[in-house]
């Protein structure tokens, strides 16, 4: 396997969320050596993928660092129908290599369950391989191929989804139980499997920051700073500095809004009917907040290859005035909820993710942070006006549990009433008002006609890649990875002791998105 960074050497840099220019030596004849050398190094797994190509099946291994994101890369020749699996020497891997099989009908040898994730086929069906030419087609999937676990006498099976109450997206939790206690959960995922990788292929520059929008609604604008961010490091262009004071307010409006949600699912699992009232008011003021200043509830449509397509709507005082009322409510509803203790103890020791599992995985966002390990994208590999910003203290917490979870959210939302501060007071000492007068250009020149790079950013949920290349002016490849696919595996793991009841504490302090796992 040899492995390099994508992009032009000696063009990398802190501010521009691209890839590192680092070279990884070539590996030794097992594929995956090189991978677990740099592991073993301090590299953080970021994500596996595969590119169907001419000469063969792409593997791509990302690893990440303060230096940025590296990719180790090897070829398997055409008909190779298999490769020596990853998974039983990195258990991080254990998603990506499945879904690699569910897509391009390649057997990781070796992997302990081998089962359907985000596109279960008949045999009938051939797999979609992202890269290949033709667009995508319709599969349907065919869930008598989707396993059960768990079997045996006085065991049972608790179908929990795809369709349930309120307004949750379509997942199946297949709760494996001998009556109250949950020894294994299986996750299905692929009712949300939309075929986006392949719907990226053959479009524009600038028609693929729509796509990237819409792949992960919640964290929409992080999917946008990060297809960006691979845009621009191919391009080679640096992002106007006002622009990028700008895409750092909607980005932390994005990430108050998400955990304002995760704290209003925490109340109405506990059935704290007012508290749930409230912070649903207060992500909603937030929702309205940036439609008013780019006409869309979830920031779509500002973020643009080589900077953004305009100024905010709103004049700098008021919007300074907006956050401040937004925060001090929401600093006074987060400190009576608590102070309520029913609602703690249902919170203290439910769904503990330990600091070494944590770090032994890469859990990202929140859920790392909760458990001591933390790889801030916005700290760690700083990009736009983050560089130029103070993110104050790391938060992280050491608990791992569902409450450790809700602190941490917490403290990112007092973070990001700070960066908030912090960009509008800087955009009005460079003479750009949030309305737009005169502080210089809000978009560079961005053409792209070939190349490759990665780019990422850092959404409510943790850390988004996307690995985009063009030829001719036109996306031949992009595989966006979301945190929430690389976390939400680690949800199975964590009812340790936990009850029926404790589900949906459990599932609402995680915060993932299951359109951010199906693609």
């Amino acid at each position: 396997m040899t492995a390099s960074a994508t992009g032009s050497p000696g063009t990398s840099g802190p501010g521009t969320g691209g890839t590192n220019t680092s070279m990884l030596a070539t590996a030794p004849a097992v594929p995956w050596e090189n991978v677990l050398r740099e592991v073993a190094a301090g590299r953080r797994f970021a994500g596996l993928m595969a590119t169907q190509r001419p000469d063969g099946v792409l593997l791509t291994a990302h690893l990440a660092d303060a230096a940025g994101i590296a990719t180790a890369e090897t070829v398997l020749q055409p008909g190779t129908g298999g490769y020596p699996a990853l998974t039983p020497r990195l258990s991080a891997a254990f998603w990506y290599e499945r879904q690699i099989h569910d897509l391009f009908g390649i057997i990781p040898e070796g992997h302990p369950r081998l089962a359907p994730l985000v596109l279960p086929r008949g045999a009938a069906d051939p797999p979609p391989r992202p890269g290949a030419p033709g667009g995508p087609e319709i599969i349907v999937p065919d869930e008598h191929l989707l396993p059960r676990h768990v079997m045996g006498p006085g065991l049972f099976t608790i179908p929990h989804g795809p369709v349930r109450s309120g307004v949750l997206e379509s997942i199946e939790y297949l709760v494996e139980t001998p009556g109250e206690d949950i020894p294994h959960l299986n996750m299905r995922v692929h009712y949300k499997h939309r075929g986006i990788e392949k719907r990226f292929e053959g479009m524009s520059a600038s028609d693929g920051v729509l796509l990237a929008e819409r792949t992960e609604g919640v964290a929409s604008v992080a999917h946008a700073l990060a297809y960006c961010h691979a845009v621009e490091r191919i391009a080679g262009v640096e992002v106007p500095r006002p622009a990028g004071l700008f895409r750092v307010l909607y980005a932390e409006l994005e990430r108050v809004a998400n955990h304002l949600d995760t704290a209003a699912r925490l109340c109405d699992a506990a059935g704290l009917a007012v508290a749930t009232a409230r912070f649903g008011l207060h992500k909603e003021r937030v929702a309205r907040l940036v439609s008013r200043m780019c006409g869309s509830r979830f920031g779509r449509g500002v973020v643009v290859p080589g900077g953004v397509s305009a100024a905010p709507g709103v004049p700098g005082a008021d919007f300074l005035a907006e956050i401040a009322t937004l925060e001090r409510a929401i600093t006074g509803d987060a400190g009576t909820l608590m102070g309520t203790a029913s609602f703690l103890d249902r919170l203290r020791g439910t769904g503990p993710l330990s600091s070494r599992r944590a770090r032994e995985h890469g859990a990202l966002g929140p859920v790392g942070k909760a458990s001591g390990f933390s790889d801030d994208a916005r700290r760690a590999r700083p990009y736009d006006a983050y560089p130029g910003l103070g993110l104050g203290a790391q938060h992280e917490q050491s608990g791992g549990d569902a409450l450790a979870r809700l602190r941490l959210r917490w403290d990112e939302l007092r973070q990001s009433f700070h960066l908030l501060r912090q960009a509008t007071g800087q955009l009005t000492e460079v003479g750009d008002e949030l309305s737009g007068a005169g502080g210089g250009p809000l978009r560079a020149g961005c053409g792209v006609t070939g190349g490759r790079a990665v780019g990422w950013a850092e959404a409510p949920q943790g850390e988004v890649l996307y690995d985009v290349a063009f030829t001719g002016g036109r996306i031949t490849r992009c595989h966006p990875r979301s945190a929430a696919f690389h976390n939400l595996v680690l949800f199975h793991e964590v009812f340790a002791g936990d009850i029926l009841t404790d589900f949906p504490f459990i599932e609402a302090s995680f915060g993932l998105s299951v359109a951010g796992v199906a693609l």
